[in-house]
């Protein structure tokens, strides 16, 4: 028990533990994770494999019994055809027996593709029509026209059968065909009670049946609707009912096929995924033991001394740091640990700056909080006043003053659309017009969907404000101001032709500094550029670019947000 107790008070022990926990969680998770999308990946995708085969199968069988089909249909109709009913079922003797035969077995002869192997029209008498290769006794060889009845009506697949009824003793041992039986039973026509025999050339696609069952190992069986089995995977196999079946039935026909693929042998790539996991996971175990209890011991120590350091900056010793011994894990930590404290302190200065910023800003937003529904009122009776007296300019003059005061002083929303700021712009400039008269330009170009973006509020009309006091003599001069996207940012770009801003205030134009707002032009600017570094972060805000009697650039970039449909804002 002691031994126990001490063992349990060692930071060693404790640090084996904690690093097996914090290992073997995530290793074992990982793995049964890994196991179950693996097998479950490569299980769909065998599924899916099997399912397009068996597909595959069914559009080849099927192509060769609708071409069947065709060929049978058209020989049929060529049938119909009262010009043809002295086709009879006896050796033709007269010349225009003759003709009629040539012209109907060159019918035949056309009908014929790369994989037929043969087309005929067998009569009761058992002469027929076609290639002089056929030996019409030797077709009872073929078990389903043996059984074929001559009450049948309809088409009769024979299925799959070796082609060995030919003329000549080396056919013995023909190709493999798949042959279709259609009786003529048409009143009107010619060689009523005569058969017509299709044979197609099945060599590949039994060869194709070949391929499916070495590929997928599955038991592939063909059946007609009756049950009869019209080919079947020669090895022998025992159905289960955990099998997995892929089926498809053959439009032309309604024969059923059927592939069976045993469930252990449809799981095994599965198994051996879980097999390799679980080996993977137990030697990882034991890895990961023996790197814990060998190292544990050797960095107790500075652990410890970390953990001391830690303490002293929780205390609030943010000059404390650790010393680096190595480049390993541990040195790392420390690293980390010393640049962490060193940005914590960085952080807390930060901070402590942005917070003194916003106080000031509050201080100024409550210092402009004036009464604004007395202000308004007043205005509007002015307005009124000077509509009354014919003083239309005062009048236009104050309702633009009037449009600009309500989005100033309406403070609920810090960051508002890029639209309602330059909507304020233009009420700002008709002011300028009306005391200036149309004496300066104003170029915006700006895409629509561009003004959804949010801009802090109030940022461009000091901007244009020390444009018409600083930059223009009279109000005269040109402004351009444009809006591009570039990537995930707007790149805001307000230039003019005035008078420039001197060298000498141009460098602390930017600079927070007291002495910087002294005199005038240079507290918009600087308020611009710090509402931008507080929204967005301090790599944001203004460029000023300005030579002294050419005009000044101004360039403006944020992050590009706009406000969600409930009113909340977002990234875009």
């Amino acid at each position: 028990m002691r031994l126990l107790s001490s063992s349990y008070r060692s930071i060693r022990t404790k640090l084996l533990f904690c690093f097996l926990i914090v290992t073997l969680i995530p290793l074992l998770s990982l793995g049964g994770l890994s196991y179950y999308q693996s097998a479950k990946v490569i299980n769909s995708q065998f599924g899916k494999y099997g399912e397009n085969a068996v597909a595959q199968l069914e559009q080849q069988m099927s192509s060769y019994l609708n071409r069947m089909n065709q060929t049978t249909e058209t020989v049929y109709s060529y049938l119909l055809d009262p010009a043809r009913v002295d086709l009879g079922n006896q050796v033709p003797t007269t010349y225009k027996e003759i003709m009629d035969k040539d012209d109907f077995e060159v019918l035949l002869k056309a009908l014929k593709t790369d994989r037929t192997a043969g087309i005929y029209i067998i009569t009761n008498s058992g002469y027929y029509y076609g290639e002089n290769n056929l030996d019409v006794a030797k077709l009872n060889r073929i078990p389903a026209w043996q059984a074929m009845s001559d009450a049948y009506v309809g088409k009769y697949w024979l299925g799959f059968y070796p082609q060995n009824h030919g003329m000549k003793e080396t056919e013995e041992s023909g190709i493999t065909v798949l042959g279709l039986a259609v009786p003529i039973n048409n009143p009107y026509g010619a060689l009523r009670g005569s058969k017509i025999l299709i044979e197609e050339n099945a060599e590949d696609l039994l060869h194709m049946f070949k391929l499916f069952e070495n590929d997928t190992k599955a038991h592939l069986r063909i059946a007609d609707p009756q049950g009869l089995i019209i080919y079947e995977t020669a090895a022998v196999f025992t159905s289960q009912s955990s099998d997995i079946v892929w089926n498809k039935t053959l439009a032309a026909n309604e024969w059923t096929i059927e592939a069976r693929l045993p469930a252990k042998s449809f799981y095994r790539s599965s198994g051996i995924i879980r097999s390799n996991t679980m080996m993977v996971a137990v030697a990882s175990c034991l890895l990961a033991f023996g790197i814990a209890y060998v190292f544990s011991s050797r960095f107790t120590s500075r652990i410890r001394r970390l953990k001391d350091a830690m303490q002293k900056v929780g205390f609030g010793k943010l000059h404390t740091r650790t010393q680096v011994e190595a480049k390993d894990e541990l040195g790392s930590l420390d690293t980390s640990f010393n640049n962490m404290v060193g940005g914590i302190q960085s952080l807390i200065g930060e901070v402590e700056r942005s917070e003194r910023l916003k106080k000031e800003a509050e201080l100024k937003a409550f210092h402009y909080q004036i009464n604004p529904h007395l202000l308004f009122n007043t205005l509007n009776s002015i307005q009124w006043k000077a509509r009354l007296q014919g003083a239309e300019d005062i009048r236009q003059m104050l309702y633009h003053l009037t449009m600009v005061l309500e989005g100033n002083l309406d403070i609920s929303q810090e960051l508002i659309p890029l639209s309602r700021e330059l909507w304020m712009i233009e009420h700002f400039l008709k002011i300028q017009e009306v005391r200036y008269g149309p004496v300066f330009d104003y170029e915006l170009e700006c895409d629509e969907p561009l003004k959804r973006y949010l801009i802090p509020r109030m940022t461009l009309q000091p901007l244009f404000e020390n444009i018409f006091f600083h930059g223009f003599e009279d109000g005269k001069g040109n402004i351009r101001l444009s809006v591009k996207e570039e990537g995930s940012h707007l790149i805001l770009t307000l230039s003019d032709n005035g008078a420039g801003i001197p060298a000498d205030k141009l460098e602390r134009l930017l600079l927070p500094t007291a002495a910087n707002r002294k005199g005038r032009g240079g507290l918009g600017v600087q308020n611009a550029d710090q509402k931008f570094k507080l929204h967005f972060g301090q790599q944001y805000g203004l460029t000023v670019h300005s030579s002294q009697g050419e005009g000044t650039t101004i360039i403006m970039k944020w992050p590009e947000k706009e406000e969600s449909p409930h009113g909340s804002k977002q990234d875009d």
